[in-house]
């Protein structure tokens, strides 16, 4: 008995299974309208032209990534420009007076830079010394010569009188600044003294920190000097640079915005300590180098070895 209701309680399962099964067939499409053969070879050969289209859009983007490339690499590229600011013209404004070993800077500054229509040498002398100004002049066109035009004495009383040499320092620089600025037009300028021996990357760091310079309204001036940079003393990183506070001077870089700011109130005398005070800096740094681009060859002058005695 048990094994008639066993056989068909299975039996009626196996009914009900088939049942079901040739129901769910029998309402399924045979082929689904989407994926019929015509329907989907046609579907196929459309996204075929499509990855052809896309590879060949993707060949042409990179030939021009690589005449891109070729054409940045190639000797006269233009990525300078985008660093450099479009490779602008940066006046040298050398100062003289009565030594004939100005020759020695100026052979320097020749020698390093780049480019005469860059950078632009002038020079400009004070105290009217004969051998010096021809010495400067045997340069021809290779530079500029001004001469200040403002020789009067000037008239100091007491214990003053041992800086009358500061006094004229501080004149020739205004003079001077103002013709650069002024009347030659320029926008920035690197100020060097005839006591400076140059390193030969002096124009290329110059160069690569003008767009810093112009850029960043936190900035006072560009040195080439570290007043701590003796040997011993510094790392041998000469890539690396810091903001300070303090003026360094000895080879500097300065724009013509400042000299705006500067150029009513110039002092009298002591300019270079002037120039360090809050009211001039107004929180602003200058950027000076790890290793000093430049040096002193000279005996020690009036303004702290920058000059030699204009008194």
């Amino acid at each position: 008995m048990r094994k008639r209701s066993f056989i068909l309680i299975v039996s009626l399962a196996l009914i009900s299974w088939g049942g079901v099964t040739y129901h769910l067939f029998s309402q399924r499409p045979l082929v689904s309208r989407a994926l019929r053969p015509g329907k989907l070879r046609t579907q196929l050969d459309q996204l075929e032209q499509e990855l052809q289209a896309q590879v060949a859009a993707n060949a042409e983007l990179l030939n021009n990534l690589r005449h891109l490339k070729d054409k940045l690499n190639a000797p006269d590229n233009k990525t300078e420009a985008v660093v450099l600011g479009d490779n602008p013209t940066i006046a040298v404004l050398l100062f003289a007076c009565n030594r004939i070993t100005v020759k020695r800077p100026i052979d320097q500054l020749l020698k390093y830079r780049p480019s005469k229509e860059r950078f632009p040498l002038i020079v400009s002398q004070d105290c009217n010394h004969a051998v010096t100004a021809n010495v400067i002049k045997s340069y021809g066109n290779q530079l500029t010569h001004i001469q200040q035009p403002d020789q009067s004495d000037i008239p100091l009383v007491g214990k003053q009188k041992k800086f009358k040499g500061y006094y004229k320092i501080a004149r020739h620089y205004g003079w001077a600044l103002n013709k650069t600025f002024h009347d030659f037009m320029y926008d920035s300028v690197i100020i060097v003294e005839d006591d400076l021996e140059l390193s030969p990357d002096f124009f290329e760091y110059f160069a690569a920190l003008h767009g810093i310079l112009r850029s960043d309204p936190t900035l006072f001036c560009v040195s080439a000097w570290n007043d701590n940079g003796k040997a011993g003393l510094v790392a041998d990183s000469p890539e690396l640079l810091y903001r300070s506070d303090f003026f360094p001077g000895l080879g500097w870089m300065m724009t013509k915005d400042i000299w705006l700011e500067l150029q009513t109130k110039w002092p009298a005398t002591f300019w270079d300590d002037w120039i360090r005070q809050p009211e001039q800096r107004k929180d602003r740094a200058c950027i000076r180098p790890e290793i000093s681009r430049t040096k002193t060859f000279g005996k020690i002058g009036v303004s702290n070895g920058l000059f030699l005695r204009e008194a």
